[in-house]
């Protein structure tokens, strides 16, 4: 049995809150095996890295000894998770839930034992409530309560509509951990109040109530907005190896070691050896190639891993790419730049005119590979090496 310490830092690490931690330490000292539920809607085909911050944390439990069970919402994906949405979401079908499920699975079990992991859909026991259970379930909630939640309470105050299927969403995600009988639950920041819900409504119904683990939203390449495809600053874990390798390594070497601290699976120990490395003079960019080769190998394979680290090499290395170069974070008023106003506001072209004169000549690189289109625009979030000519050269990040 793991020390209840080591237990604990390990369950600690990197997460935003741990409610209540002496309820969770009880759990642990009675060698209880804990049932950890993480529930996710399948509303999109692929993960990225974002999406894998809480994965992550049911592989530690599970390291630990515990029952890992990982929910697929096939029933709360139709009525949409108000959280984080200023307006109401169109539900899904249950054939785009099951179609989604299917990709979920595979990509999980990249990260957790399907050995030791119990997959469940919520619609096992949603179903088979009915109208009567489903209005029985809302009478145990008020709608001022409801309006605790920001979103809620943000719409509310600005007189957007709040349509009523909305409110049982935080209550069936609740009702979720009352028939799953969980002893832990584990979600993004943003969902403590739908976790909160399911540590209450367990009460109301005799059990245990369940620890909550909340884990933060990690930031995408930019190192300012949280990971998403809708402003391109994400690393999928579906992306051939070579493009996660790229992107990885154009991180910032501050947001290095946030990567690595939600990421990785190298020991604590390990990660401030490498700290205290770095502060004596090690470069972080060796750093950053052992993570990057990690997180390849995770998804893909260790070859892959290694073929992406030569090809990188042989990119930017033997292309004689600077270790160190001017770096810029341009505005895009409309979502994406075009890329001439890019090599101008870098001051790598002296107009947008002679920008297009070097695409045309073949003279213009981003992220060593030559580029021919006029008209390409650089998407906010992304994050790219531009090169023009032999020698001038500048890293530009799109806000």
């Amino acid at each position: 049995m793991v020390p209840i310490a080591d237990a604990l830092e390990a369950i600690k690490r990197g997460c935003d809150e741990l409610l209540v931690e002496d309820e969770l330490v009880d759990k642990l000292k009675r060698g209880k095996t804990l049932k950890v539920k993480l529930g996710m809607d399948p509303t999109a085909p692929d993960l990225h890295l974002g999406h894998t911050v809480v994965i992550n944390k049911l592989r530690h439990f599970q390291d630990l000894g515990h029952h890992v069970q990982f929910l697929i919402g096939d029933f709360t994906g139709m009525i949409g998770d108000p959280t984080g949405k200023n307006q109401t979401r169109p539900p899904l079908s249950r054939e785009q839930i099951l179609e989604n499920a299917k990709t979920y699975r595979d990509q999980v079990f990249k990260i957790l034992d399907a050995g030791k992991t119990e997959i469940m859909f919520n619609s096992t026991w949603s179903d088979k409530l009915g109208a009567e259970g489903i209005i029985r379930l809302a009478s145990r909630y008020t709608v001022a309560r409801m309006l605790e939640l920001d979103d809620f309470g943000k719409r509310y105050r600005a007189n957007q509509p709040i349509a009523v299927h909305e409110f049982l969403y935080p209550l069936m995600q609740g009702y979720d951990s009352v028939a799953m009988k969980c002893d832990v639950e584990l979600g993004g920041s943003d969902q403590k109040f739908n976790l909160l819900v399911g540590r209450e409504l367990q009460k109301d119904y005799g059990q245990e109530p369940q620890c909550v683990i909340t884990m933060p939203l990690l930031e995408g390449l930019d190192g300012v907005n949280k990971m998403s495809k809708s402003t391109g600053n994400y690393v999928g874990i579906s992306e051939p190896p070579q493009e996660i390798f790229g992107k990885l390594m154009s991180i910032s070497d501050e947001l290095m070691w946030r990567y690595v601290e939600l990421l990785s699976f190298e020991p604590l120990s390990a990660v401030r050896r490498w700290k205290r490395e770095v502060e004596g003079g090690r470069n972080p960019r060796d750093i950053k190639v052992l993570f990057a080769q990690e997180i390849v190998a995770r998804f893909h394979d260790r070859a892959a891993a290694d073929a992406a680290l030569a090809q990188f090499e042989a990119r930017f290395r033997d292309g004689e790419i600077p270790e160190q170069m001017p770096e810029f974070a341009l505005h895009a008023a409309d979502g994406s730049l075009p890329l001439v106003q890019a090599l101008k506001q870098a001051g790598l072209t002296p107009s947008t005119s002679e920008a297009l004169r070097m695409i045309a000549q073949g003279g213009v690189k981003l992220n060593g590979e030559k580029i021919a289109d006029k008209a390409l625009r650089l998407a906010s979030g992304e994050s790219v090496v531009a090169q023009v000519g032999k020698r001038k050269f500048a890293r530009i990040r799109i806000q």
